[in-house]
């Protein structure tokens, strides 16, 4: 109950059967577009009889690589040099695409240091995609949100805004 209005809030979580795996040990996606640890969320609202539906998702990053463990607090990832990328990013987003609808891609890892060159691979595949259904945003959340400013949130929120209204 909000201000004296009762609805019904459910949050559901469904985990890929497909490239399931823990921390490191399963990263990137494999030949057929699977992105290693997927996750979908949805969030349905219930209120007087209308039901709203918003679904999330979020895995590895759609492309090949790995982050193989060793001794270091945190292993550095390692883009696969000798394989297509493109086949099985496509497929990752043309499965998403007839599952959702249009892509709002929120990619928030470092754009510094070792995860720097995930980054660029991924805004540079989704350029080289060229898909109207498919839109790339990074925002540096450890950079943007160091010493626990979640108010800084707030500029991710504002370059999305346009997309979630629509």
């Amino acid at each position: 109950s909000i201000n004296g209005k009762c609805f019904d809030w459910l949050l559901i979580s469904r985990r890929s059967c497909f490239r399931a795996g823990v921390r490191y040990y399963v990263r990137g996606i494999d030949s057929e577009g699977h992105a290693a640890n997927f996750v979908e969320t949805e969030q349905v609202v219930h209120y007087k009889g209308s039901k709203a539906s918003f679904v999330q998702t979020r895995g590895s990053i759609p492309f090949f690589w790995s982050q193989r463990p060793n001794l270091k607090y945190k292993p550095k990832p390692q883009i696969s040099k000798s394989v297509n990328h493109m086949d099985g990013f496509q497929r990752h987003f043309d499965s998403q695409i007839i599952s959702y609808g249009k892509q709002m891609i929120v990619n928030l890892v470092n754009q510094k240091g070792s995860e720097k060159p995930l980054e660029q691979k991924f805004a540079q595949m989704v350029n080289s995609m060229a898909n109207g259904m498919v839109r790339y945003v990074a925002f540096d959340f450890h950079k943007e949100c160091s010493r626990m400013r979640w108010d800084r949130l707030q500029i991710l929120m504002d370059q999305l805004a346009e997309q979630q209204d629509e």
